[in-house]
This record gives C-alpha cells, structure tokens and sequence, in this order.
C-alpha cells in the first residue's frame, strides 16, 4: 500500500468525524480509533523494506522544473516516528473515548485530532524540505485548535493563541531557511539535501540557514528561550496534553533537529547553539518542575527538561550522542503518554490536578497508583526501567565529550544536577499524590476508573518495563534502524545492556538518586514550613511576560502607525494605495531602463481610433459627473467598459470580451447597490471659503496628475511590452498544444482548466475567500439613518394605505407592487437565461464560453428576479445557499485534481473520452468538465453571495423602518386602549 494512505486516511476520517452527529460518541471513537491502529498496523508491515538502511519512496510529479515534487519517503527514523505518532494516538483515542465528556463537542474533537495526526505523518514522512514546511505550519494550526478546544475558557483561548504564535513564527523562519538550503544545494529534495551536508557547511550562508531553522526547531520543542509556551497548552484536554508532549507536537523540533543532523550538524556553531539551547532548556525546566503545584504542571515542565536532554545530545556533534538522543525520544514518549493519561484519570475521579490538596491515593485506586508510579520512576531514570537506560547513555556522552577543559567538567556536573532534578519531581509526583494519609476534601470521592480507560497506561507501563529490563531484546533492531539515517548510515559502537560496570556514568546516576532524593526532602520540609511556593528568582525569567510585553510593544507601534498614515476617507486610502503602487513600478523601471521594442507599430484604423476617443471621453465625463450626478457618472462608466469589449472583439479575443461584458453587468449591480446606501449630497449646508476653494481646486489637479502618471505609465509599459518581438516557441505553445494535449480548441479555454489549471484553482479559491469575508464584513454593516427609508415608487403598498406592522413582507414584496410586469417578465427570462448559460458552458472548451462566463451569466439571471421582485419573495420562493456553492465548488475542483493523481498523473491534468450515446450519437469529453462545473459553481456562488450581501440591507432597512413606526404608533395604541400590544 502507498505511503500516501498512512496521511490521507487521517485527513479523510477528520472529515468524516466532522459531519457525524453530537451524539454518536462511540461511532466517532471507533472511527478515529481504526483509522489510527490500521495506520499503525500498516506501518508496522513497513519494517522489513527498512531496517536494513532501505528506503520506501513515493513521488507525484507537481512542479519538476522548480524541484517542487510531492515526495514521501520512510527510512528507518522516519518509520519510527510514524510508530510513535500513530502508536501512541491509537492509545489516546481510546483514552479520550471515556475521558471526554458527553457533553463536548467531541466530533470536534475527533476531526481535529485525525488532522492532527495526518498533518504530523506528513512532517515526519516529507521527502521535500518545502512539503516539510508546509505540513510544520499545518500542525501549529491543528494544534491550536486542539489546545483551544474548550474555547469558553480564558486559559484555553489564551494558550491556544500563544502557542500558535510562537510556533508558526518560527515556522515562517524555518521556511525561509528551507528557501536558503534548497538555494545552497540546488534542489529541494530531502535526499540530495542530507548527502550535501560538506557542501553547506562550506557555503557563506550556512550560518543563516543554521539560525532560520534553528528557530523554527527550538520554538516547536519549546526550548529556550522559547519554553514559556508549553505551559500554557496545558489547557487543552488531557488526550491532547498527553499526545502532543509525548510523540508530536513537541517532538516535531527535536525529530528536525535529527532529521538534519547529517546535512547540519558537526560544526561549531551547531555546538554552542543547539548545544547552549538544550542545556538551559535542561536545567530551566527541571528546576521548574520541582515548585509546580498542578500535577499538568510538573509533567509540562519536565518535558521541557527532557526536550533540552535531547537537543542537548543531539548538539554534541556525536554519533553516539544522536544515537542516545533517538533512544530518549523513543523512551520518553512511553512514560510521558502514560503519565499524562495517569493524571487526566485522577483529575477524572478526584476532580483537581492540585497536589496541595492529593494525598494517599494508593488506597482508593491502587492499580492506577502503580501504574504511575513505575511511569514516574521511568522519569527519574531508575534502574530496570527504560528511561534509566538512555539516561545512562546521555551521562556517558557528557563525561567522554571531547571539547574545551570547562565544558568537560560542566557538562557532567549540569547533566547530575538535571538528574537530581528529575528524580526530586518524579518523587513529588509519586510521593505527594498517592503516599501519605488519606485526602478528604475532595470534591469527588476517587475509585478506578473504567478498565479499558486504563488499558493504555498499562500497555505503555509494560513497555517500560520490558524495555528496561531485555533492552536488546526489544528495541535493539529498532533503535538501530532509526539511528542509522540520524547519524548517515554508519553506526557507532554502543551497547544496550542493563548493567555496563561501575563507572563513571554509573556513580553520576547514584549520585543523581541520592541526590534527588535529599533535595525532595528539603523542598518538603520548607514547603511545609511555608517556604519556596514557587521557585526563587524564576519571576525574574518570565517568557510569557517579554512574549505579551513584545506583543503589547508591537500593537502599540501598529497603533501608532495607523493613527499617523491611516484614514477613514476613502479618497486618501485610494492615494496612498495608487502612490505605492506608481512607486514600486517605477524604480525598478528607472534602475533598468525601459526601452521600446523594435517591433514595428500596425497602422491605426480610423474606426478603432474614433471608439477610444469616445470611450475617454466617457471615461473623462463620468469622472466629471461623480460628484453630484452619480447615476449618469457610472452610465459614462460602462461606455468606457463597452469600449474595453470591443477592443477584445478588435484584437480577436471574443472569450474575454464575452466574459468582460457580464462582469460589466455584475460590476454595475454592484455599484448601484452601494450607490443606494450612500447619503445624498447637501451643498447648501456650508459655503466653502476662498481658502477651501483653493485646497479643493489643488486636490483636484493632484489627484488628476496621479492618475495620468498611472494610466501614462501603465500604457508606456504595455507598449513597451508589445513592441518586442517574441520567439516562436513562446507565441505557438499553446495554439499547437491546446487541442492535441488539452483535448479542446479553445486556447484560452483550455489554458485555464489544463495548462495553468492550478492557478485556475487558486483564483477560484481566493475569490471564494473575499465573498466570505465580504459576506462577514456585510453582517455588521448598518446602513445610515438618512438612507433606510425607500422612495415611494419602491414600495410595493401605497404610503396613504394602513399597514400591519406585524407583517413586515408586505413592505418588501415589490412583486404585487409597481413591478408587477417586470416581475412576470424575468421570471419567464429565467429558465431562457439558465439554457444560455448551459450553452456557454458546454461550447467552452472548444468555441468562445467556459465555466465562468456562464456562471455570470446565470447569476445575472438570479440577480434579475432580486432586482425586480424583491429579496423576501425571492428567498421565499427560490431560496438559494450560496455558501453551499462555494463549498461544493471548491470540492469539485478539488476533486478533479485528486482523480488525476488517482490515476498517476499530476495534480488537474486533464484527459479526454469520446462517449457514443444511442440518441445523441458520439460526443467528446473532457475531464476539464468537471473542473470547469467547480469554477460555474463557485462563480454562482461568490457571485450571489456579495451582490445578495447588500441587498439585505434592503431587508434590514424595511425592518428598521418597521420598527420605527411602531415605536410610533404603540404609545398612542396604548393610550386608547386597544391594539396588538394590549
């Protein structure tokens, strides 16, 4: 089976969990949880194909010419990170079926986390440096959607927020790192990446390369200075806490980090950076853990400390230390994931995290007491437990590093003080919470939760044990597997025996025991006494108060900014705008030179001469006209946009000037409805003095002077442009390849749904994004008072005829009114129009029309009946959903693109089918049909949804005008005592 399933299968159940009802807990667990354990199964069948070095490599051809290929590939490390992310989710969704509550949304849930999971496989699976960053970026998305799942807290808002800030900021660095490297080695591809690792060291820009995606790695594994983030994410549920600390989210940084240890590392700038990042990150998050009071708390603080034991290792610049550094990875996401799980089952039965208030849970529930305690003490880096075994390697690798003479020392000194930290907070864990006499002033009495809620803590548990004890037996195939790309593919020696004699390594773990163990009780008597209930100097390294200081600092200045060059007047945004874009153009024009081409010009005919006289002059008198005279202004207007189809028609382009003449149409609807909402011009109010005059006079000839730099130097550059002369090859691509490659005759046609199919797609995409967010910037728009009431022609019931106020369609049903003809006469042009539209539809890909074209022309013909009859009858008659039409559109277009790569092909490369049906006879189908049905259908609705935007102002006015008059009439209704309102 493709390596494409292991990622598309999560995304395809994210989906499907999305449109399941609230209540089908089980249905959407289920679910979640096959797709997760199939994956896993599935991965698992992998290992053969890879732990002997091999490497499984999927590839869809998308831009070959630029390097930007789709690529999957899975070595051995790869395999392994894949084991734990959906190992390890496989648990957690079975957690999470009896954690979360009937109450919560969890179909939201369970789509999050499958696209959680697929996002994560994506990252760990890329075989492109790009594809990497673009799932990276996915995964700080999911995440803060998982972290803010219960949306109606301050804390879960607030964490969410500030993770997906910190993450995606440097997610957005790693990406222009991944620019620079691709630019060093000449590809993007991942392989060629990895085995140009001299070369990159070699090269000026390796430093900055090393720095960009540095921080996107230390910012995702909340390494210092970046640790202040994972705190914070301990809002989320505790299946998310317990996911994302164990074998994604935070591990993402680190699995970067190994994944470019071959092409990176071995210099002294990765040693002193990734090096001095992981071990602050060590000590910083260690020492914090042992003053946490929230049982989340502590094991967020310790994961911190854990992430920095492996940055650490992994910037020693040694084989075996990246070999420790895989093997903690591997460890620490067994006990992690287990502790969480361990701590959301007592915060499920207890009903707090506060170990100030947990005390001798051992006797109510004795078999999850076990259970985490041995997970803790896999944590602290007791013997027989598999955390022991690599922190034993990441002692070993301290004392025998090879650098200067204070590090030698330090290294290992920092390494014990670390372990004893670690042992001090595994003791406070264990110790404080199920030892000591019996809490009563729980607000839940405790007992054990359900078995199969368990049932994961205990399989996690057994793997601690079982690795710590037969470490060979277990993992050694695996861990070799995994390591042998980190390190590029030649192993160093090491061993994986429990006991490698009494050394040096071995004396730094008793001392790290003893030691912690002194130091828990210390802290216990002090705290006992009142002291040390948080940790001494650590408000003086606040993270998060330098991020919302930052923060603050930067709203400031956008603040300040705005109120120096922002404008509520549309004339001055309109200048600022045009000015940039004048200046922008212009000097790089003027560094280069612009020079005419030697093309010789055609003859001008004297009739397109004469139509563009006319059309500036339309163009000049509606610009005249705008200030008092808005309706002739945009009459002139469309004289001009006449002028502009007939030129397509001059220079042989009938499919754009059939598509510019409906957007003429469309545009002018949509002028005339913001026309109706704009108040009437007063002059009489005020007469402007002479110095006012003068400043308006002196705008005026401002802005005119703007404008002919603009238009001058866009016709200057379009002249320039087409008196060069263009090779052959370039003029005849597509008119020699559009009908034996794109299945079609016409080249515009078949250019945008074949050959720039994917920008086709984009444009669709972005066009369905703005009627959105004008649909959304729409709803709160509240037209002003001097404009809500209609003139009496556009009401449907005479002025002098009483109204019933109760019956707000009476005023709105235009239909009955004056319009009654127009009102029949459109709705018999309706089905007319739609068979136009179908007949431009289906002669587009070979004769002037398309999808585009005619989903205007349809929605010019819905248009005509809200025009005529009125918004209210329309609705109530023909109701319309014109988000539906976007969506659907959008999953057609989609659609049609992922049936090419079904087949094998690129993504929307179109194939054609001559079809012979009995009565009909042979007709000549292309897939580009069913692309082209996306673009009418999304055409539809973005059309429909901006143009029926505002004219719902129409129904908001009639409501407020209804409104009003009753406000009227009820005080003198209720004076004499009788109406509706008695």
């Amino acid at each position: 089976m493709s390596l494409v399933t292991l990622i598309l299968l999560p995304f395809i159940g994210s989906l499907l969990a999305a449109v399941l009802p609230a209540n089908a807990r089980n249905t959407e667990s289920t679910l979640a949880g096959l797709i997760a354990v199939f994956c896993t199964i599935q991965t698992a069948l992998y290992f053969p194909d890879i732990v002997d070095g091999g490497v499984l490599r999927a590839e869809i051809a998308w831009i070959p010419a630029l390097g930007l290929n789709f690529v999957l590939r899975m070595d051995g490390f790869a395999w392994m990170f894949c084991m734990l992310v959906l190992g390890v989710g496989s648990l957690v969704v079975l957690y999470a079926r009896y954690y979360m509550s009937a109450a919560d949304p969890v179909p939201r849930f369970f789509a999050f986390f499958l696209a959680f999971m697929g996002a994560m496989v994506g990252v760990v699976l890329s075989g492109n440096i790009i594809q990497i960053a673009f799932f990276w970026e996915l995964t700080s998305l999911f995440s803060f959607l998982l972290i803010g799942y219960w949306h109606h807290r301050k804390d879960a808002r607030r964490g969410a927020r500030m993770a997906l800030t910190v993450t995606g900021t440097g997610g957005l660095c790693m990406l222009a790192g991944m620019l620079v490297l691709g630019h060093i080695v000449g590809s993007y591809d991942l392989d060629q990446v990895l085995a140009a690792g001299d070369l990159i060291k070699a090269h000026p820009l390796y430093l900055t390369t090393l720095v960009l995606i540095l921080l996107g790695a230390l910012t995702k594994s909340a390494q210092f200075p970046f640790h202040f983030w994972l705190p914070h994410a301990m809002a989320a549920p505790t299946p998310v806490s317990a996911y994302l600390h164990s074998a994604t989210m935070v591990k993402a940084g680190v699995f970067l980090l190994a994944r470019m240890w071959p092409a990176l590392a071995g210099t002294e700038q990765w040693f002193w950076l990734v090096g001095g990042a992981g071990l602050c990150t060590l000590l910083l998050g260690g020492y914090a853990a042992m003053f946490q009071n929230d049982l989340k708390g502590l094991l967020a603080y310790s994961t911190i400390s854990h992430l920095g034991l492996i940055t650490l290792l992994l910037g020693l610049n040694s084989p075996l230390a990246a070999v420790a550094a895989v093997f903690h990875i591997m460890n620490h996401a067994t006990f992690k994931a287990s502790l969480f799980m361990a701590v959301g089952i007592v915060d499920h039965e207890t009903g707090t995290r506060d170990i100030r208030r947990l005390s001798g849970l051992r006797r109510m529930m004795p078999i999850t007491s076990t259970l985490a305690m041995v997970a803790s003490a896999a944590m602290a880096g007791v013997p027989l437990l598999n955390g022991f075994l690599s922190k034993e390697m990441f002692f070993a690798e301290t004392v025998y590093v090879n650098t200067t003479p204070m590090l030698e020392w330090l290294l290992p000194v920092a390494a014990t003080v670390a372990g004893m930290f670690s042992v001090a907070y595994s003791l406070r864990f264990t110790v404080d919470v199920f030892w000591g006499p019996r809490a009563d002033d729980l607000p839940r009495t405790p007992h054990e939760p359900p078995h199969w809620m368990r049932v994961p803590v205990e399989l996690l548990v057994l793997a601690c044990l079982v690795v710590g004890t037969l470490p060979a037996w277990s993992v050694g195939a695996y861990l070799a597997a995994a390591a042998r790309p980190v390190v590029g593919g030649a192993l160093p020696e090491y061993s994986l025996a429990v006991w490698h004699g009494f050394n040096t390594p071995f004396v730094m773990s008793l001392v790290a025991l003893a030691g912690g163990v002194l130091l828990y009780t210390v802290l216990r008597r002090q705290r006992a006494r009142g002291h040390l209930l948080v940790p001494p100097a650590m408000h003086r390294i606040d993270g998060q108060r330098l991020f919302e200081g930052a923060l603050a600092l930067v709203s400031l200045l956008g603040r300040n900014a705005r109120r120096l060059m922002g404008t509520c007047r549309l004339q001055w945004q309109m200048l600022w705008l045009v000015g940039a874009a004048l200046l922008a153009a212009t000097v790089p024009l003027w560094v280069r030179g612009l020079q005419i081409g030697e093309r010789a010009p055609l003859p001008v005919a004297p009739a397109f001469a004469v139509m563009w006289v006319v059309g500036a002059i339309c163009a000049v008198a509606a610009a005249w006209q705008a200030k008092y005279h808005r309706l002739a202004a945009l009459t002139l207007l469309g004289g001009t946009g006449l002028c502009m189809c007939l030129t397509f028609l001059w220079f042989s382009a009938p499919d754009l000037a059939l598509t510019q003449i409906v957007v003429e149409v469309v545009t002018t609807i949509l002028i005339l409805l913001g026309l109706r909402w704009l108040p009437r011009r007063d002059e009489s109010l005020k007469v402007p003095t002479l110095d006012e005059a003068r400043r308006t006079l002196l705008r005026r000839w401002r802005d005119l002077a703007l404008a002919l730099a603009a238009g001058g130097g866009m016709a200057w550059l379009s002249f320039a442009m087409m008196s060069r002369p263009f090779p052959d090859s370039t003029s005849t691509f597509f008119l020699e390849r559009a009908l034996v490659e794109g299945g079609g005759t016409n080249v515009v046609n078949v250019m945008l749904v074949d050959f720039r199919g994917f920008d086709t797609f984009g444009e669709i995409v972005v066009l369905g994004i703005v009627a959105l967010t004008v649909y959304a910037l729409l709803r709160r728009f509240r037209p002003a008072r001097e404009v809500m009431d209609l003139p009496p022609q556009q009401r449907a019931v005479p002025a002098d005829v009483d109204t019933d106020l109760s019956n707000p369609r009476q005023t709105t049903d235009t239909a009955i009114g004056y319009l009654m003809v127009p009102a029949v006469l459109v709705r018999l042009m309706l089905p007319f129009a739609t068979l136009v539209a179908v007949y431009l539809f289906m002669r587009g890909h070979n004769e002037p029309g398309g999808g585009f074209v005619a989903g205007l022309v349809f929605s010019v013909a819905l248009l005509l009946q809200y025009i005529v009859s009125g918004t209210s009858w329309v609705e109530a008659h023909m109701p319309l959903y014109p988000r539906r039409w976007i969506g659907l559109g959008l999953l057609i277009a989609l659609a049609t693109g992922l049936g090419a790569l079904f087949w094998g092909y690129p993504f929307l490369t179109s194939h054609t089918a001559h079809l012979t049906l009995p009565v009909v006879g042979e007709i000549h189908v292309a897939s580009a049909l069913f692309f082209d049905i996306g673009v009418f259908t999304l055409v539809v609705g973005s059309t429909m949804l901006i143009l029926t935007g505002i004219a719902h102002q129409s129904v908001r006015s009639h409501r407020y005008n209804n409104a009003r008059a009753a406000e009227e009439v009820q005080p003198a209704v209720a004076t004499e005592g009788e109406g509706p309102w008695n």
